[in-house]
């Protein structure tokens, strides 16, 4: 029986009326690609993050790929990454002609396992790009230990991660580079777009330099190209509803992480027992909960399908994320078969996104557990 309730998304962008009038200054102004607002808002994330330079971009995926290039790796390096993300992770790294190595997740985090990361490091591994699912870091000091050991740059991949935090510091406060995505569904948005994190002002400069055709300007008239770069600029449009979004970031987070733990208190301590289904980590001090995922039970072919169609008939919405990178076609033509990750297997398989957006109410949660326990436990 489909339900008489509005349809319930698992996710929708908050957009407030005084960001609308913003965007509408922006494009009277006669000033709408990069210009003031970037400037601006690129001066309010530096501060966010402790004065680190930032620099912002048209997507969270080529922020990866120029950290890359400013790192220096280049074809015949490797790089370490998770299969369970979205697939522009190991892209980034096959576009700089370097070669993806996975290494297997963690059952519980979801994350990366980091002792099979440093298994997987070799003489030619340069880098390595973990995901903070969700929002929950990774163990950022075995992970920059690590790195340290080997002597490896790192590219967090934080696209999940604004306002995610690591025993008491913000992401992105911290590290190496840092790369945020900014696209519809994030935590803040500028409706795509992203943002990265950088060491010093001379990665910054070379960020610059990147995102727009590797131009260099100097004097009235002077142009110079001395690096390969591409099309990369986020407008003042893009930046003037991310300044929104961002006066609002310390709200968001508290919002989301009591929308996290209203979910759990609505499972209940016995919902896992009674369904087969397992939680994700109830972190609520450093994950910014920018998913709340279920692990549903594995009850053969289709149980995901048909648990969506279920929940789409009550009118709630749902979502996957992520298929494992490794079994995509481009990805199987470079050697990667099944049987090769198996915990991002079975989870890739198993995933499923419940809603989780700052306009939710905890009755919407409510309706969201309920609808899932009337599906799961019998």
């Amino acid at each position: 029986m489909t339900s008489t309730l509005p349809f319930l998304p698992f996710s929708k962008p908050t957009i407030d009326e005084a960001t609308i009038a913003a965007v509408g200054e922006v494009l009277r102004s006669g000033w709408i690609t990069s210009g003031p607002k970037v400037q601006a808002f690129e001066a309010q994330l530096s501060e966010y993050f402790g004065g680190r330079p930032v620099r912002t971009f048209n997507s969270g995926t080529c922020t990866m790929e120029i950290a890359l290039r400013i790192a220096g790796v280049k074809p015949g390096d490797e790089v370490i990454t998770t299969p369970v993300s979205w697939v522009a992770t190991a892209n980034v790294i096959i576009e700089v002609g370097a070669t993806p190595v996975f290494a297997d997740i963690d059952p519980v985090t979801r994350n990366i396992d980091l002792d099979k990361l440093e298994a997987a490091i070799t003489p030619r591994t340069r880098a390595i790009i973990p995901v903070y699912l969700s929002g929950l870091p990774v163990d950022m000091d075995r992970l920059y230990a690590i790195a340290e050991k080997y002597n490896l740059r790192v590219v967090e991949d934080a696209a999940q991660a604004f306002g995610s935090t690591w025993k008491g510091k913000r992401i992105g406060a911290f590290g190496d580079f840092v790369s945020f995505s900014f696209q519809a569904n994030k935590n803040i948005t500028t409706g795509e777009g992203g943002c990265l994190v950088l060491n010093n002002l001379e990665e910054a400069r070379l960020a610059e330099k990147y995102r727009l055709q590797g131009v260099t300007r100097s004097g009235v008239d002077g142009i110079d190209v001395d690096v390969l770069g591409g099309k990369y600029n986020m407008s003042d449009i893009m930046a003037a509803i991310g300044l929104g979004q961002f006066a609002n970031i310390e709200a968001i987070t508290a919002h989301r992480r009591a929308l996290a733990r209203h979910y759990f208190a609505q499972f209940g301590s016995d919902f896992e027992a009674a369904s087969g289904a397992q939680l994700p980590v109830p972190d609520f001090e450093n994950s910014n909960w920018h998913l709340f995922q279920i692990i549903l039970p594995d009850n053969g072919p289709g149980t995901r399908a048909a648990f969506m169609q279920q929940m789409a008939q009550q009118n709630v919405g749902t979502g996957y994320h992520y298929a494992p990178i490794h079994l995509f076609t481009m990805y199987r033509e470079r050697g990667f078969t099944e049987g090769m990750f198996p915990v991002s297997e079975k989870i890739g398989r198993l995933t499923v996104t419940l809603p989780m957006f700052y306009a939710m109410t905890t009755q919407d949660v409510e309706r969201a557990v309920a609808t899932v326990k009337s599906i799961l436990i019998k």
